[in-house]
Order: C-alpha cells, then sequence, then structure tokens
C-alpha cells in the first residue's frame, strides 16, 4: 500500500486476512467465534485455531486491534476499508492495466452481464466526472 514518507508501510493483506477484514467491516467489532462462523458460512471451511492465529498475526501486522478487556477477546479492523480497497485497486490498475482505469473498467464490463442499474449507476457515476 502507498504510504508517504512519514508513516509505516502497511503490507497488503493476503486474500485470508482480506476475509476476515470483509467480515469486520461488514459486522463491526467481533470475537474470534463469530469471524470464524462468518468464514465457514460465507466462504470455506477453516478451522477454528487457523482464524485465531491469522487474528493474531494480523494484529502484530498491526491490520487488526484487540480489545482484552473482558474474557472474550474482541477484535476489530485497524484498516480502514475504503483506503485498504483504495490502495488495493491502485496496485491492480498499476501492474496490471498499465495504470488506466478504463482498461481495468473495460475488462470488467466485457467479462460481466451488468444489469440496468448497475449500468445506469455507472453513467451517472459518469455523468458526475465530466
Amino acid at each position: 500500500m502507498k504510504k508517504d514518507k512519514n508513516t509505516s508501510v502497511q503490507a497488503e493483506p493476503t486474500k485470508s486476512e482480506l476475509e476476515i477484514l470483509q467480515v469486520l467491516w461488514q459486522h463491526g467489532p467481533s470475537t474470534v467465534r463469530f469471524v470464524n462462523d462468518k468464514l465457514n458460512e460465507e466462504k470455506r471451511a477453516v478451522q477454528y485455531t487457523s482464524t485465531l492465529k491469522l487474528m493474531q498475526i494480523m494484529v502484530e501486522k498491526q491490520m487488526l486491534l484487540r480489545d482484552e478487556s473482558s474474557m472474550k477477546h474482541v477484535y476489530s479492523a485497524a484498516l480502514e476499508e475504503s483506503k485498504t480497497k483504495g490502495e488495493m485497486l491502485d496496485r491492480i490498475v498499476d501492474n496490471m492495466f498499465g495504470g488506466s482505469p478504463s482498461n481495468l473498467v473495460m475488462q470488467l464490463l466485457g467479462n460481466s452481464n451488468p444489469s440496468k442499474q448497475e449500468i445506469d449507476a455507472i453513467k451517472g457515476i459518469l455523468k458526475s466526472l465530466e
């Protein structure tokens, strides 16, 4: 992720770390058990101990915050959702689309079949940029 000279460089979340962040961004501060249950519902079978270990590592990497004030530790995202997604998207645009947002959009639209509502939303965004 891009950082200026005055801040430490934050590692880009791995796929598994991003799945945990998505749960916390969507549901707010949560226990490991809650996060693990959501991952098992929404993604794939994950062992509790694997989720716990990864979340402990994410605390060390300063991606998560841990509240130890109660018996059950509660974790929350230390990374801001929109900033993290924006920085990851910037990296994808730079590395895979030659820095061209239009190439990314063309690829996305060519690979999918957007609904009328999605097309209308895209048109609205484009109009607001003009």
